[in-house]
């Protein structure tokens, strides 16, 4: 959970966003946010847990002649749905970090699929975003649980499989609750 009296050393790019289980924003409902900026100024993510179901060659030819017709589609947020983000990260192993390339070209993502096989590539439609001090006011108001980025989790799990499991890693208690149904009367 968030800890405002940590709020100047908390350092929120390159972390997740788990949805709260009690958030209902159906834009934002059983969510997993990989938070890739995050400034005074305001913050931008991916939501990475919506699959559409589509890959990029279903977009254009082009992306298959690029080798990039493979990459699957993710909605990203609800901000600009008519933007495609090329993304790919992997862990480094030896060092315990996770490399991420964000907002790469074509020709760029092309370039790194070629040189680094270990690479996961994503696409996303849109993207989330806050305005200044919009998603500190969320932190504080318990809509979002902040994580450690787990490679493996989502690069494994999808969907709301994937939002369930690191909430019980974060919080056993939140996970449980995760497990309520959406809607009480169908139990």
């Amino acid at each position: 959970m968030y800890d405002e009296s940590h709020e100047d050393t908390i350092e929120l790019a390159g972390s997740l966003l788990l949805a709260h289980p009690h958030l209902k924003d159906p834009n934002f409902a059983s969510t997993v946010v990989l938070l890739t900026a995050h400034e005074e100024a305001g913050s931008l993510g991916v939501v990475l847990n919506r699959f559409t179901g589509k890959r990029l060659r279903e977009l254009s030819p082009d992306f298959e002649e690029l080798g990039l017709g493979d990459i699957p589609i993710y909605e990203g947020g609800p901000v600009n749905q008519d933007q495609l983000i090329i993304a790919a990260w992997k862990t480094l192993t030896e060092e315990g970090a996770f490399k991420l390339y964000f907002g790469m070209e074509p020709v760029v993502a092309q370039s790194k699929m070629q040189t680094d096989p270990d690479l996961e590539f994503r696409a996303f439609k849109g993207y989330s975003g806050w305005g200044e001090g919009q998603l500190m006011g969320e932190l504080e108001d318990n809509a979002w649980v902040v994580s450690d980025v787990d490679a493996g989790s989502i690069s494994k799990l999808e969907g709301e499989q994937l939002w369930r499991h690191l909430i019980m890693e974060v919080n056993p208690e939140l996970g449980l609750i995760s497990l309520e149904p959406k809607d009480p009367d169908s139990n």
